[in-house]
């Protein structure tokens, strides 16, 4: 099944949307549902029929993207839906892991499982696996000496005393101030007890009683407005508002409140907001409202509001793959099938070859309030799931065997979490990335994950 996924490629002003969207974070939360397991999303078919999920009628011929138009966002309420352990070993969310540095295209991914542990599988050069030295794993482990783990963000971890704990490389407060250290098992970091936690390549922000601290690099002006430098933990000005639900970390920071407002600072086109070309290191609410989760890279971020996918930061014309990325400074909604409740995006990677920069497109999935997986964009080792190795232009369906929680991406690969509480995954497995035993041979179907 395919469909248009783009919206006009122009500045979009955005205005509060009338709908609020499912105020439960998809970010790596453990949440189960033991008692209901045909749990269907919510919202009722009169709701989903504000959204349209046919092919609007005629492409725009400048870009190869399909115009989304002035939708009525009704009232849709819809959240993802919830894992139903019915035996172990069963995971309750999904991350991707993190290298070196952002250039460092190793792939990898991380499970939080209902028993409170942690597996992971993939590459291991910067101790993403958090098990101690050694190869790329082709199957899923426990990180060691992790127990009653309630959040995880790539390769930290918080536990249910507030306890943060990281693995692999990133400022982890180890010897001076907020360096980067490479640590292949997790090392308890040394900060006041926190609510949640987000990582970045670099950088580092958590939430806290007395709301966010960062930490780490800073050349986005995500940990102080006052220095470039390497930076220990500090105090960020967030405005006053409604609790913080959730911190995400990539070049820009955002806080998500209770009430779905939603601040950013820190690299200029990843803020979503009217603002300079220059950095920002000042938090204020960005230009889109309703937001119930953000998915946001080194250069892309994407969000879901009341139903609908919204995406910003460096983009690819979707017609061809062959022009020049440009920038998008505030959201873009974006057209899938059905109401979405969650969307995956990745960066995009450049390369020199044969004396030129050779830049390889994103790609992007989302997960509809019905369990159904779409993704579109770059696709050369099978990672859109529907079979081939052709770019999707527009979404396709991926066949699970289950309906989808979540959904994680990677250039090259993606994983998702089924209501079972099982992991499929399926693209490029160059570093054993699809954790299905064996490395090397790409997958253009979902492969079932052995989890511990």
């Amino acid at each position: 099944m395919r469909a248009s996924f783009f919206a006009a490629c122009g500045s979009v002003a955005l205005t509060a949307l009338g709908a609020i969207a499912s105020c439960s974070s998809d970010r790596g939360i453990r949440e189960t549902n033991q008692d209901d397991a045909d749990a269907e999303a919510t919202g009722s078919a009169d709701d989903a029929q504000a959204f349209d999920a046919g092919v609007p009628d005629e492409p725009r011929t400048d870009s190869g993207a399909r115009d989304s138009g002035a939708r009525d966002s009704g009232s849709f309420d819809g959240g993802p839906l919830p894992v139903v352990c019915a035996s172990a070993p069963c995971a309750t969310s999904l991350v991707t892991t993190r290298g070196r540095s952002d250039d460092d295209n190793a792939e990898g991914f991380c499970a939080l499982l209902d028993d409170g542990k942690v597996a992971c599988w993939g590459a291991n050069g910067a101790g993403q696996l958090g098990r101690g030295a050694g190869a790329n794993s082709v199957t899923a482990a426990h990180v060691v000496g992790l127990s009653d783990i309630v959040q995880l963000d790539h390769t930290c971890a918080l536990d249910s005393d507030g306890g943060i704990w990281c693995w692999g490389t990133g400022p982890f407060l180890r010897n001076d101030a907020g360096a980067v250290t490479t640590e292949r098992t997790p090392l308890k970091l040394a900060l006041p007890p926190a609510k949640s936690v987000g990582l970045g390549v670099g950088v580092a922000c958590a939430s806290v009683d007395d709301g966010v601290t960062c930490w780490g690099e800073n050349s986005s002006r995500i940990v102080s407005a006052e220095s470039a430098a390497v930076l220990a933990p500090q105090v960020i000005s967030v405005p006053p508002g409604a609790s913080i639900r959730d911190v995400v970390v990539g070049n820009a920071a955002f806080v998500l409140r209770e009430d779905r407002e939603t601040v950013s600072w820190g690299a200029k086109t990843l803020i979503a907001r009217v603002s300079s070309l220059a950095v920002d290191p000042y938090p204020r609410p960005i230009a889109l409202a309703g937001v119930s989760s953000i998915d946001v890279t080194s250069d892309s971020a994407c969000a879901t509001a009341a139903g609908i996918g919204y995406c910003w930061g460096r983009a690819m014309r979707p017609a061809t793959f062959t022009d020049l990325p440009f920038e998008r400074g505030l959201p873009v909604p974006v057209v899938t099938p059905e109401p979405i409740v969650q969307i995956a995006t990745t960066r995009s990677i450049e390369a020199w070859v044969s004396n030129k920069t050779i830049i390889q497109p994103q790609r992007w999935c989302a997960v509809a309030a019905s369990g159904n997986v779409y993704c579109w964009g770059y696709n050369a080792s099978g990672q859109a799931g529907d079979g081939t190795t052709d770019h999707a232009l527009e979404a396709v369906q991926v066949d699970l065997p289950e309906r989808a929680v979540e959904v994680r991406t990677m250039p090259d690969a993606t994983c998702a979490l089924l209501t079972s509480g099982e992991v499929y995954c399926w693209g490029s497995n160059d570093y054993g990335q699809l954790g299905s035993g064996t490395i090397g041979e790409p997958s253009s179907i979902p492969q079932r994950v052995v989890l511990p």
